[in-house]
């Protein structure tokens, strides 16, 4: 029996075992020596983050040769004591990524003994920062603060200059840490951002654009996470020409707002001067028709998580974007029911498209075959008839669609509050 799967070759298995999850590599990894070393090949393991939690003491030398043969580069660190930090920069000295998390407290120190990091997580903890954060601050390209304490607004301004080259940062305060003053204050500590993402929950900008500019913000990416307020004006976006991607994350759906028009007509403004935008995401908020007539032509990814999505909303924000590309349609708690079977006509250029699919009519749901350009179909509800509808869409199609209920992993350093 050995030496039958044995014959195959390598680069076979190899092959196979790239449709497996995670659960299933280690089975498979448990059964023989063979498969042991064929499951470690550094190519089955792309993307992958090992947790570290340290819980039963310190880790073996064949644990840390087996992440080092999978050329493991994320690593989750759930422990600040010294030794097991010395564990981490000897077991894996290449390591690129480093997020931590359920800590009492931690700093920045551990950088100066990984010099290959250039991510880094913070969340849920005391992060402990002094003007002068290690000089090895400034290898680290993006940086991602979330559910954090800061013990001085004015040392973490002063400390947050040193980090030159970031060009990603996710900023979501705990509300007992000091907040950030103004949006401005990040852009000019920080000369090469290109993505940042504020949680306006908790933290209140005050970006006056009356005040004086020493330059347009270079940002190409916006995330505004728990928007429930008017904290930025109606003219925010014409500081920010370089735009190309903007999302949303509104608090509350149009159906929960005491002035959702108002909140609308913000909306509205920004989008109009976003001439260059080419990717939008609106998770609840205002009703869809308060802005679509100002959705800019450019835009050709879009996700659209508004409740009470109707046919006209549909329609008027086809007539917008005659060159979408990518879709993601959800109006929960409503549905789109028969309106699925409009998405052909409305997009017909769609290469990727995501939706639910209860009480979506079966006819409805197979004109998607109509959509020739689609490659990727994610159904974002898995229903015990759902695979029989599946396996017509595919007959109809010919096979040529890649369809899932399950969606791709998220990378370890997006935090959980654009989920």
């Amino acid at each position: 029996m050995a030496q039958s799967f044995m014959q195959i070759p390598s680069e076979v298995w190899n092959h196979v075992f790239t449709f497996l999850p995670v659960s299933d590599k280690f089975c498979v990894r448990a059964t023989c020596k063979y498969f042991k070393k064929l499951i470690d090949h550094w190519s089955l393991w792309k993307g992958w983050s090992v947790v570290l939690s340290f819980r039963n003491g310190p880790y073996s030398n064949q644990f840390w040769a087996s992440l080092r043969r999978r050329k493991v580069a994320s690593v989750v660190m759930r422990s600040n004591k010294a030794k097991h930090w010395s564990q981490l920069t000897q077991g894996l000295p290449g390591v690129s990524t480093v997020v931590v998390e359920g800590t009492p407290r931690t700093n920045f120190r551990f950088l100066e003994e990984l010099p290959h990091v250039k991510r880094v997580a913070v969340r849920s903890t005391f992060l402990l920062c002094d003007a002068n954060p290690a000089a090895a601050a400034q290898q680290l390209t993006h940086l991602s603060l979330c559910g954090i304490s800061l013990p001085s607004k004015d040392v973490f301004k002063a400390a947050l200059s040193k980090f030159t080259n970031l060009t990603s940062l996710d900023y979501h305060l705990e509300p007992i840490g000091p907040p950030v003053s103004c949006l401005q204050v990040l852009v000019d500590s920080l000369p090469k951002l290109k993505r940042l993402s504020v949680c306006f929950k908790r933290v209140l900008l005050c970006y006056d654009t009356t005040e004086a500019i020493h330059r347009p913000a270079a940002l190409s990416s916006l995330e505004l996470v728990n928007y429930m307020n008017f904290s930025l004006p109606t003219d925010t976006m014409r500081l920010l020409p370089h735009l190309r991607s903007l999302s949303v994350y509104h608090q509350l759906s149009h159906t929960e707002m005491d002035d959702p028009e108002h909140l609308g007509f913000y909306l509205k403004s920004w989008l109009s001067d976003l001439p260059q935008l080419s990717s939008l995401v609106v998770i609840k908020g205002p009703a869809a028709n308060t802005y679509a007539s100002s959705i800019p032509a450019t835009v050709t990814s879009l996700t659209l998580r508004v409740a009470g999505l109707s046919a006209g909303d549909m329609a008027a924000v086809a007539a917008q974007v005659p060159n979408l590309l990518h879709l993601h349609i959800d109006p929960w708690p409503s549905r789109l029911g028969a309106h699925t079977s409009k998405i052909p006509q409305l997009f017909p250029k769609l290469k990727s498209l995501k939706i639910r699919h209860e009480h979506v009519p079966e006819r409805d749901f197979l004109q998607l075959h109509q959509l020739q350009d689609l490659e990727h179909l994610e159904v974002l509800d898995d229903r015990p008839n759902l695979w029989d509808l599946v396996g017509k869409l595919q007959m109809i199609t010919k096979n040529r669609l890649n369809i899932s209920t399950s969606p791709l992993p998220r990378d370890v350093l997006c935090c959980a509050c654009t989920q």
